[in-house]
């Protein structure tokens, strides 16, 4: 398993330099892709798919219950340098609606000078097989992202430089 991890971790790495994603300054947004499944993004995960058979949210929540801190302790957050990105999101199995949402990790959705101040990037319409674009420009910063369609748990996401 850990070698599967490792080749898993290597060709990611490899797509997110081949996507631009060394040249977050550059004019055009850097590509990252993000691979849902029941419950998880496949790539937060350390591309571990846990196979989660899901119908509906309440799958979800049972399922983080059960699991979600533990998944979250070994997964990796993602680290970006400050730039314009792109996160091209696709439903890969769900037989329901998904969506994502990145935001500012102190983000607060009922303070209003949050939704001034903070960054906050969400959409839905994600159906299964179809793949979204989000767009957003990442400062310096700790942020989350997750779905909370397909109730995922809230993955970290590091900017630096």
């Amino acid at each position: 398993m850990f070698e599967s991890r490792t080749t898993f971790l290597a060709a990611a790495t490899a797509a997110l330099l081949l996507s631009g994603a060394g040249a977050a300054g550059a004019a055009e947004p850097t590509v990252v892709i993000l691979t849902q499944t029941g419950c998880q993004f496949l790539e937060s995960e350390n591309g571990v798919n846990h196979d989660y058979k899901t119908q509906s949210e309440a799958d979800c929540n049972k399922i983080n219950a059960e699991s979600g801190a533990e998944r979250l302790a070994t997964a990796k957050p993602l680290e970006l340098k400050p730039g314009k990105y792109i996160f091209r999101v696709t439903n890969r199995n769900v037989p329901y609606q998904l969506g994502f949402w990145l935001r500012d990790s102190d983000y607060q959705p009922g303070n209003p000078l949050h939704k001034l101040s903070k960054t906050s990037v969400s959409g839905g319409g994600l159906t299964l097989g179809k793949t979204r674009d989000y767009e957003v420009d990442l400062k310096a910063g700790e942020y989350l992202y997750s779905c909370p369609l397909n109730p995922t748990p809230d993955y970290k996401l590091v900017v630096k430089g």
